[in-house]
C-alpha cells in the first residue's frame, strides 16, 4: 500500500506453496482479508515469491493470464520480489541451502533472469521493480582463501549477466527493475562495508569494461547502468544482527552513489550476557526456546572490547553461552516486529525505528516489505493467525512513516 515513504507490502515467504498452484491457493486464501483490513479503497501491492519451480510453472499455459486477472479483480499488484531461496522454503531442512544453487552457477542467473521477466509483465507502468537476492554465496562453503576468491569473481561475473538483461528491459520497455543484494551474517557478503568494499572494487572494476562493451557506451556510462540496475537489500534484522551503525552505513552508501533498492522490515532476537553465570544461564535458557532446525540462527556475540565473535548457527551458540570475554548476543530469528520483549530476550525493533527515521528523512528507496517468515517455527505462545499477525505487522510500521 502506498505510504508517504513509498510503497509498503509484506513477503509472500510466509505462505506455503512451493508450485505456482499451491503458492497462488495460499495468496487467494491471505491477501484478501489483509487488503481489507489495511487498503480497502486503494491498491495494494504484493512481495511475491516465487521458487524455481513455482516461477517455471507461472509463464506455463494461462497462469500468467489468470494472475494478472486476479490481480486486477483484487485491486492489487506486483512491485517487489524475493528471489533469495530458489528451492523448498517450509516444512523441510532449510538451513545453509537457503544460498543454493548460489551465484557461481548458471541455474542461479537463470532463475534470477526468469524472475525478472515476469516481474516486467506484472510491473504497473510508472513503478520501478526490484528482486532481492543472495549475497553470492554462503561463505562457509569455501575452506580455502584462493577458493573463496575465485567464487567470488565468478559470482560478480554472473551477477553483470543479469545487469546487462535489466538494461536491455529498460530500453525495450523503459521498465527500470533493479537487483538487490541482501547481505546476511556468514554470506560471502555479509555487512554493508562488505558490500561497499566488493561493488566499487570487484563490481565495478570488472563490471564496467563488461557492460561498456557489450552495450558501445562509455566506462562512467557503465557505472551508472550498474549503479541504477544493482542495489542494495537493506534487511534491517540482518544489519542489527551485526551491530551495524544504520545512518552511517546509509550515508556512506548514498555518497558512494549506491542505491538501496528495498528496506526488509524485520527484527532480530538480542540478549545481554551478565557476567553473573547465573543470570547468564537463564539467557542462554531463552534463546534455547528458539533452536529450530529448519532456518539458520547466526548468532553474533559481541565482546567486552568492542570486537565481534560470529557463531554460524544458535547451537554453537549456545555450548559457548559461558564465555567471560562476551556481553551480548544477537540472533538471526526473524520474530515479530511488533513486539519488543521477549522475557529476558528483546527484540531488535529499535534499529527498525531507527531505519524508518532515516527513511522519512532521506526517502532513499520506494520499496518497504515486512519479512517474517517464521511464523510456524515460532514458540507456541507468540503463534497466532496467520492473517492477523501480517495485519499487525504493517499496522505497527504504518504510523512509524
Amino acid at each position: 500500500m502506498l505510504t508517504h515513504s513509498g510503497q509498503l507490502t509484506y513477503c509472500t515467504n510466509i505462505h506455503h506453496g512451493e508450485n505456482w498452484k499451491d503458492h497462488f491457493n495460499e495468496i487467494k486464501k491471505y491477501f484478501p482479508g489483509i487488503k481489507k483490513e489495511l487498503s480497502p479503497d486503494r491498491p495494494m501491492g504484493i512481495g511475491l515469491r516465487l521458487s524455481n519451480i513455482a516461477s517455471i510453472e507461472l509463464v506455463e499455459g494461462e497462469n500468467m493470464a489468470l494472475f494478472t486477472q486476479w490481480l486486477r479483480e483484487n485491486d492489487a499488484y506486483v512491485f517487489t520480489m524475493n528471489g533469495f531461496p530458489y528451492g523448498s522454503f517450509h516444512d523441510t531442512r532449510v538451513k545453509d541451502q537457503v544460498h543454493a544453487p548460489d551465484w557461481t552457477t548458471h541455474d542461479r542467473v537463470a532463475y534470477t533472469t526468469r524472475l525478472f521477466h515476469i516481474l516486467k509483465e506484472l510491473l504497473p507502468a510508472g513503478m520501478e521493480g526490484g528482486i532481492s537476492t543472495s549475497p553470492l554465496s554462503y561463505k562457509y562453503w569455501f575452506k580455502q582463501e584462493d577458493a573463496l576468491k575465485n567464487a567470488m569473481k565468478t559470482s560478480t561475473a554472473n551477477i553483470v549477466l543479469v545487469v546487462e538483461e535489466l538494461i536491455k528491459i529498460h530500453r525495450a520497455t523503459g521498465k527500470i527493475l533493479h537487483l538487490d543484494i541482501e547481505p546476511e551474517p556468514d554470506g560471502m557478503l555479509e555487512s554493508g562495508v562488505e558490500f561497499m568494499h566488493w561493488f566499487l572494487t570487484e563490481l565495478l572494476a570488472d563490471g564496467t569494461k563488461t557492460i561498456a562493451a557489450e552495450f558501445n557506451v562509455s566506462i562512467p556510462e557503465a557505472e551508472r547502468l550498474l549503479k541504477e540496475h544493482l542495489r542494495l537489500c537493506y534487511d534491517v534484522c540482518h544489519f542489527a544482527i551485526g551491530y551495524e551503525p544504520h545512518a552511517e552505513i546509509i550515508q556512506k552508501l548514498l555518497q558512494s552513489g549506491i542505491k538501496i533498492g528495498k528496506i526488509q522490515i524485520s527484527a532480530a532476537l538480542k540478549g545481554r550476557m551478565d557476567k553473573d553465570i547465573r543470570l547468564r544461564q537463564n539467557v542462554k535458557e531463552s534463546f534455547s526456546v528458539y533452536n529450530e532446525p529448519t532456518y539458520l540462527h547466526q548468532v553474533v556475540a559481541r565482546k567486552n572490547n568492542g570486537d565481534l565473535l560470529r557463531y554460524p548457527d544458535l547451537a554453537e551458540a549456545l555450548s559457548d553461552y559461558d564465555n567471560p570475554d562476551v556481553n551480548e548476543w544477537r540472533a538471526h530469528f526473524h520474530v515479530p516486529i511488533f513486539e519488543e520483549d521477549f522475557g529476558l530476550l528483546q527484540s531488535t525493533q529499535k534499529d527498525i525505528k531507527e531505519v524508518l527515521q532515516l527513511q522519512k528523512a532521506l526517502h532513499f528507496t520506494s520499496h518497504l516489505e515486512v519479512e517474517t517468515y517464521t511464523w510456524e517455527v515460532l514458540p507456541g505462545s507468540l503463534k497466532l493467525p496467520l492473517h492477523e499477525s501480517v495485519i499487525r505487522e504493517l499496522q505497527w510500521v504504518v504510523p512509524q512513516l
